[in-house]
């Protein structure tokens, strides 16, 4: 197996790893929300540090298991014409939209996040709400991580297209 296929491999693994890590995000959410739910109207309790952890959770599974979505190939596309295409149509396709539009799309979300995500570590900033969730930034922070698990699925995508691209098994198939 060449290094890039093996680099290809583990940024899989990894990201298959962040997905179950998101499962069992989802699982908690689903008990966090349901006990706010029972005390606020079972019981007349409220708690709002309870309230935001759903919110981040909620977060979090968006943010960091986009790189699972991508790999699991889940995610939103106009297929068309791609559905019925030939591994090496795929392969071009995959690799132009990689480089062209979702390299660009991450550099931007990056560089417009960093500098607030910065900030807000800095500052140390904490909930705005009495009896909230301290440490504000780390949910900020899962901007970063967003670009971060879609970076690195994006360069195990690329490597994946080009193996395609220069083996010869599919190479008289329709294009």
């Amino acid at each position: 197996m060449s290094a890039l296929a093996q680099i290809s491999k583990y940024i899989d693994r990894f990201n298959t790893f962040v997905g179950y890590l998101c499962a069992f995000f989802v699982f908690s959410m689903v008990i966090v929300v349901f006990t706010v739910v029972v005390l606020r109207y079972g019981f007349n309790i409220g708690f709002i540090w309870m309230q935001e952890v759903y919110v981040w959770l909620h977060s979090f599974i968006f943010m960091l298991g986009a790189g699972f979505t991508y790999l699991a190939n889940e995610h939103v596309r106009i297929d068309v014409f791609y559905r019925e295409a030939s591994k090496k149509y795929k392969a071009i396709v995959d690799l132009l939209g990689n480089i062209f539009l979702l390299l660009p799309f991450l550099y931007i979300i990056w560089s417009y996040s960093y500098p607030f995500v910065y900030r807000s570590f800095l500052m140390g900033e904490v909930s705005r709400e009495a009896g909230g969730m301290p440490a504000l930034y780390v949910l900020k922070s899962a901007i970063l991580w967003f670009c971060l698990v879609l970076f690195i699925q994006l360069i195990s995508n690329v490597i994946k297209s080009l193996q395609t691209l220069t083996s010869f098994d599919d190479s008289r198939k329709k294009l």
